[in-house]
């Protein structure tokens, strides 16, 4: 259960994530654990990862922000061994390196950078760039046979099969109109 310090902290920084997500990534705690956020990386332009997208786990400490989180990532992407907790600075791996002012948003972006570096620590596993990009080509695949994935972000595929159509007929649309003339 979070402290009052916590859920303070944490709501707070998901009100600023919603208002102004970090590029590249979305995250979001479950609705009765607040300690418990999902995020989602997508893989950026002129990196391996490009138009992949990576589920994993943020979970938070009762004692946040005065202890840092575990990170996981679940979705295989040819950097880290899928469910496994990463050592990076600013997990629990290193409690004495650990910053209170650090964020989800910096968190995430730390996690990305370091995605996108070839860096060794404990959770990553070295693969080819080809091989990254078979990763980044079935992670999509892989996020929509999760059920937790599922359950999560389901509301992300909507949005996107919605403006998939709208953007379809739009172009019908002026096709249509276009060859009127």
């Amino acid at each position: 259960m979070a402290t009052k310090a916590a859920y303070k902290r944490l709501t707070k920084e998901y009100l600023a994530v919603q208002k102004n997500p970090p590029p590249y990534m979305i995250a979001k705690p479950l609705e009765k654990n607040i300690l418990e956020w999902h995020y989602v990386l997508r893989g950026p332009p002129d990196t391996p990862y490009h138009n992949g997208e990576y589920h994993g786990v943020l979970l938070f400490p009762p004692e946040y922000p005065f202890k840092p989180p575990s990170i996981r990532m679940t979705t295989p992407s040819g950097r880290f061994q899928p469910d496994t907790r990463l050592c990076l600075s600013m997990s629990d791996f290193h409690p004495s390196t650990w910053n209170p002012s650090w964020s989800v948003a910096t968190i995430l972006t730390g996690l990305l950078s370091f995605m996108t570096s070839n860096e060794a620590t404990t959770g990553s596993i070295k693969t080819t760039d080809a091989d990254k990009k078979i990763y980044a080509a079935r992670s999509h695949q892989f996020n929509l046979n999760d059920p937790k994935f599922r359950g999560i972000y389901i509301y992300l595929y909507i949005y996107l099969y919605i403006f998939i159509y709208i953007y379809i007929y739009c172009i019908l649309y002026f096709v249509v109109f276009v060859f009127e003339f």
